[in-house]
């Protein structure tokens, strides 16, 4: 498909959903693929990425930054308290904050920087034991104690159920979010990126629409 149709169809789906022109900001979702095909779609223009391992983006992103400018770095996947420090100081979002343990190491490491990455908090919408993510009905205490410690959330993040419709899961984290004054929501992937925008999405994270499928 192709970093452009994607482009395109998320333009379309702004536009559908009365919504400014770039008003949803896309990641693309770069774990796991070749580097070829990752320099390709930062060739096309592409500043805004998405990887779920600290480690592989450390070995491949600070090269990447220095050929490349205005590129922003966002985590997706689950962080491990013990690589926090090492996203903290290579990604510019963390979008799998889930955990008061997790709340506390970054806002030691956000005071010891003075700075800190904007999070957005994972909400497991389907209540799925295999899932990360804080359970709707834990949300705003969690938001309440992150607050308390300082810290800067930008939103909230879900990646509903497989086998769900995702429509009813961002109407739901839509209104998590609004209760709890928070603007960011990052949801909908390749399948589902132009329902999300519809239900009010910021931010939209495609992989294999973009980049193809992974080997």
């Amino acid at each position: 498909m192709g970093l452009n149709e994607i482009k395109a169809r998320l333009r379309a789906a702004e536009a559908r959903a009365g919504r400014a022109a770039g008003s949803v900001t896309l990641i693309a979702v770069s774990k796991l693929q070749p580097r070829e095909r990752v320099a390709a779609v930062l060739a096309q223009g592409q500043r805004v990425f998405g990887e779920n391992y600290v480690q592989e983006a450390a070995g491949k992103w600070p090269a990447w930054r220095a050929a490349f400018s205005g590129v922003a770095l966002h985590l997706i996947g689950p962080l491990q308290s013990n690589k926090a420090k090492a996203a903290v100081e290579l990604f510019d979002a963390i979008h799998s904050l889930d955990r008061i343990s997790l709340a506390e190491r970054l806002a030691r490491l956000a005071e010891a920087r003075g700075a800190c990455p904007e999070l957005f908090v994972q909400v497991n919408t389907g209540a799925e034991p295999q899932k990360a993510g804080v359970l709707p009905a834990d949300l705003d205490r969690f938001v309440a104690d992150c607050r308390a410690l300082g810290l800067p959330l930008a939103g909230l993040m879900c990646i509903p159920p497989e086998a769900e419709d995702s429509a009813p899961h961002f109407a739901q984290l839509a209104d998590l979010a609004a209760r709890n004054d928070l603007a960011g929501l990052s949801m909908g992937m390749s399948s589902d990126f132009e329902a999300a925008v519809a239900a009010g999405a910021t931010h939209v994270r495609v992989g294999s629409a973009i980049f193809g499928p992974r080997g």
